[in-house]
């Protein structure tokens, strides 16, 4: 794997495509104590909401975010 000039690295397509990797998604890069790197996705903001409430009232209101971050992400792109 190559670094950018500015210290950036490539993530192969492989990996991206299979930890779901996309453009813009959030990853968290850490150090273990045997000196590794790792990159680490990090759940999207839609699977936290998802996960924070089971009440119908609250999935209801959920569910509707969710859309409206569907759609922002679309108009983004």
């Amino acid at each position: 794997m190559n670094l950018r000039q500015k210290g950036q690295p490539t993530i192969p397509k492989e990996l991206r495509g299979k930890h779901r990797i996309d453009p813009g998604r959030r990853v968290r890069i850490h150090e273990t104590e045997q000196g590794e790197i790792v990159v680490e996705p990090l759940p999207s903001l839609e699977a936290f909401r998802e996960a924070a409430t089971t009440a119908e009232r609250g999935t209801a209101i959920l569910g509707e975010e969710q859309k409206g971050d569907k759609q922002r992400s679309q108009r983004l792109k």
